[in-house]
């Protein structure tokens, strides 16, 4: 039997005890997620300058595992995975916007910023809940609330 679990308790337990180990390794944790998928799954989510390759994740896995299975923070069975954010990673928190700064990044608004609903633009600053995005066409600097982005992802570039 399944106990009563607080799915955001146990990342954020997860993330503070596995990112330092994680940073050791020379990587970034861009996200910790624990949720049911046919089954429950506990997905870390990692980035290092280059990418992540499969090994890079078979390497985190191998070191975070051990370390998961002493802490025992979750009290039943899971699945670990450890992947990378993907060239098109949704971004859905502030904090992933930061993570991502510089990037290449289009953005839906649920209402209209400067007569824009929809952004393409660089990833900038990111303070308090306002994203800045120097938008790809003409370099213009718009500053965006957080409240209004229905949607954003990373866009690969074209070399």
């Amino acid at each position: 039997m399944i106990m009563n679990v607080d799915p955001i308790e146990i990342t954020e337990k997860v993330k503070a005890i596995l990112e330092p180990v994680i940073e050791s390794m020379g990587y970034r944790v861009f996200d910790v997620e624990f949720k049911p998928e046919r089954g429950w799954v506990l997905r870390i989510i990692i980035d290092k300058k280059g990418g992540i390759s499969i090994k890079d994740c078979e390497e985190v896995s191998r070191r975070v595992s051990p370390i998961l299975d002493v802490e025992d923070l979750i009290p039943f069975s899971y699945n670990l995975e450890v992947s990378s954010p993907g060239l098109t990673r949704e971004l859905e928190k502030p904090s992933h916007y930061k993570f991502f700064k510089g990037r290449l990044a289009r953005v839906v608004l649920r209402k209209p910023l400067q007569g824009k609903r929809e952004i393409l633009g660089y990833i900038g600053d990111v303070e308090e809940s306002i994203i800045s995005l120097r938008e790809k066409e003409g370099g213009e600097t718009l500053h965006i609330p957080f409240s209004i982005i229905a949607r954003g992802r990373l866009e690969p570039e074209k070399w």
